[in-house]
């Protein structure tokens, strides 16, 4: 005992100044003042490391020239000056990297011009070109650094339905990115089982990840809870429980649901229908509500996962889902309206067809020998979806996995894709769960061509058309017609 107070007092915790109170509370508010004074040594020591950048040598070589002493800040004026430091030194990097590709450009430029031989039509269309490779170059660039700098930083983030599934790979794949999830279900016992589940597949992913993927992986943590979204306590509950784990939500992901098969109406019952609207619908209102709760003052994103029949199209065999879905994009549309000056950000997730036991529960031969064809595995999607959740901004935005990119390719390689995840007689090949997320960490690290596809987004579309504009003026100022 008298060591640990020795250790504690060294730490700045006295316990001869601690007041009369029951040794049960004294113990545990001494452990929690223990608690945050490690975790401030720890983010002392994060800053101390970061110092280690070219641009602080260079601060200390300047400093050191002129007899100057580097300053030694304290508390909180110590860490804001530390985070100006951070910030002004990363903006003169991208400046500087800037500055360095404009003079590169411009040797090339001149290079081009003294290759012309002076030719007037030459040098204009040389000159366009360069000047249209800047304006595109630079917004390529804003968008990358932007994104850059949304990426950074963990998130806190609730998902609902998330012990099975897609549900378990969207969280997954936030802890790859270093997030703080909340993972949600009905059963106690499954919330226990995927949370120590997803510990194992982070301290499988620090052994084999390295530098700032490993950095990044080791913020990841994941925390559980038991909830029926069909009753607002439980609801009520996840919410405070989240904000008593993390502090606040940033991203809260409406995953749960439930099909009941495919069959005609008349042979749903009663249940069935109660629980799929209960889910599907009613879930989702309450859960959205409640995320617009916690999340009015800090602002966040609430994603709704779309479905078939979300578009109004007609979903037979499955009449009661599809009408569910549909609801929750009248929902989306109704809230952008009434959220217009609102910091909570309201969107849909569209995941496409995944194999999970929701699409395959009561799936004919038939059903499943298209699935071949459109289908995806749920860590497959999440590896899409994820990255594009975490840096949306505004609201109204839909994250879809299947981009009209990914929708050519599976319609090119159609002939290839029979027999991909179920045989002639519907007996399922692919490998289980279990085998496809060993060494998950390592082979999300790999680039693929879906993720080449990704690239193109919104920004680098309009950079495309932008490039065609700019040809098209070269080419008709260079031709001697109209």
């Amino acid at each position: 005992m008298a060591a640990a107070a020795v250790h504690l007092t060294m730490h700045g915790l006295d316990l001869r100044r601690s007041p009369r109170r029951s040794p049960a509370i004294a113990a545990r508010r001494l452990v929690v003042r223990a608690e945050s004074k490690l975790e401030e040594d720890k983010r002392s020591e994060i800053v101390t490391k970061r110092k280690k950048g070219p641009l602080y040598a260079l601060k200390s070589l300047i400093l050191g020239f002129n007899g100057s002493k580097n300053v030694e800040y304290q508390g909180a004026y110590k860490r804001a000056v530390e985070k100006a430091e951070e910030i002004f030194f990363s903006v003169v990097t991208q400046m500087g990297r800037y500055i360095f590709t404009m003079m590169s450009t411009g040797v090339i430029l001149s290079i081009g011009f003294q290759l012309s031989g002076g030719d007037p039509q030459m040098n204009t269309v040389i000159w366009y070109s360069w000047l249209g490779g800047i304006i595109i170059g630079t917004m390529i660039a804003s968008n990358m650094v932007l994104e850059e700098h949304c990426k950074a930083g963990p998130r806190n983030v609730v998902i609902t339905g998330s012990t099975r599934g897609l549900g378990k790979a969207l969280a997954r794949e936030f802890l790859l990115s270093g997030d703080h999830v909340v993972v949600a279900s009905r059963s106690p016992e499954s919330v226990q089982e995927t949370i120590e589940e997803l510990k194992e597949n982070i301290k499988a992913g620090l052994l084999v990840t390295k530098g700032k993927d490993k950095a990044r992986l080791s913020q990841a943590k994941v925390v559980g809870i038991s909830c029926d979204v069909c009753k607002p306590d439980d609801v009520r509950k996840l919410s405070d429980f989240a904000l008593e784990e993390f502090g606040s939500v940033d991203i809260w992901i409406n995953n749960a649901g439930t099909n009941k098969g495919f069959r005609p109406l008349v042979q749903f019952t009663d249940e069935d229908i109660n629980q799929i609207v209960s889910t599907n619908l009613v879930g989702s209102l309450l859960c959205t509500r409640e995320a617009m709760r916690v999340m009015n003052d800090k602002g966040g994103h609430v994603f709704n996962m779309d479905g078939a029949g979300s578009g109004g199209s007609s979903t037979p065999l499955t009449a009661v889902y599809g009408s569910t879905k549909c609801g929750l994009r009248q929902l989306q549309t109704s809230l952008q309206t009434e959220s217009k000056r609102s910091k909570v950000g309201i969107h849909t997730a569209s995941p496409g067809m995944v194999l999970t036991d929701l699409l395959l529960s009561g799936s004919s031969l038939r059903n499943k020998q298209m699935f071949n064809l459109i289908c995806e595995l749920p860590e497959t999607v999440a590896r899409t979806l994820v990255p594009r959740m975490r840096v949306v901004k505004g609201s109204g935005k839909a994250i879809n996995y299947l981009t009209p990119p990914r929708i050519l390719l599976a319609l090119v390689t159609a002939w290839l894709r029979r027999g991909r995840w179920f045989d002639e007689e519907g007996k399922a090949l692919y490998a289980a769960e279990a085998d496809r997320i060993r060494n998950w960490a390592e082979n999300r690290a790999r680039f693929s061509f879906t993720d080449a596809m990704e690239m193109y987004t919104e920004n680098t579309w309009v950079s495309v058309f932008s490039l065609s504009v700019v040809c098209a003026f070269i080419i008709l100022s260079s031709s001697s017609g109209t």
